[in-house]
């Protein structure tokens, strides 16, 4: 059984990466929300609740996938 020296860390996720991991998790709490607020009965919901669920989930998309991009061709 091998043990982990103290400076052999796993590498951190770059900051692009923790990123659009927020966005899409921030966008994937939205869109729940407008499918609560719509399923209750509401109609006329917020303009901004409805862009974070449209704009941010598959903006944090992007950022991840650019991210995994960069790492991979970083290690070529």
């Amino acid at each position: 059984m091998e043990t982990a020296a103290p400076g052999d860390a796993k590498p951190r996720k770059s900051l692009l990466m923790r990123a659009g991991i927020g966005l899409f998790a921030l966008g994937m709490v939205a869109v729940f929300v407008v499918f609560i607020m719509f399923a209750s009965g509401l109609e006329n919901l917020p303009v901004w609740l409805s862009v974070a669920a449209g704009v941010v989930t598959p903006l944090g998309l992007l950022l991840g996938l650019i991210a995994l991009v960069r790492e991979a061709r970083g290690k070529g």
